[in-house]
Order: C-alpha cells, then structure tokens, then sequence
C-alpha cells in the first residue's frame, strides 16, 4: 500500500526542515518516504509518495494533531490532497 499527499507550502526550504525533522515520528507510523517532488513550475507545490506498513497506524498518524502541528509550522498554506493507494 501506498500514501500519496499534495499540497502547497509557503515556503519550500523551510517546509523541508520541519519535514526533515519530524522523520522519525513518520517512521513511528510506519511510513517510508519513496519519493519528494515538488512541481516544476511552482516549487512550493509538494507531492510526497510513501510507503505504508500499517494502514491503521498510517492512517491515525494523517488524522494527528502532532501532524497538524507540524505542518502548521512547517507552512503548509492549503489543504492537503491524501490518497491511500492499492
């Protein structure tokens, strides 16, 4: 199974720092980074494809308030795109 997430940032570098600092909370869900894209035109546009190990764990983890949180810190600027992928 696979999580797939798009969203905007406010700004890409600071956005990867937070991420980049909240890994091992990913890992405690379960969750490995395949891949990092940020779209060509406009870099604040993220797309994010994991693995997932446990559904129920990832899920939980996406519904957080310590992902909030750190998306909120990290600038997040609109809602997520979220798709759990078979």
């Amino acid at each position: 199974m696979h999580l797939l997430v798009r969203h905007k940032v406010s700004d890409f570098d600071k956005w990867k720092m937070v991420y980049d600092g909240h890994l091992s909370a990913r890992e405690k869900a379960g969750l490995t980074e395949k891949h990092l894209f940020h779209n060509a035109e406009d870099p604040n546009e993220v797309v994010l494809l994991f693995s997932v190990e446990d559904f129920d764990k990832a899920k939980a983890f996406n519904a957080s308030d310590d992902l909030r949180q750190a998306m909120e810190k990290a600038g997040v600027s609109d809602k997520r795109d979220v798709y759990f992928l078979k």
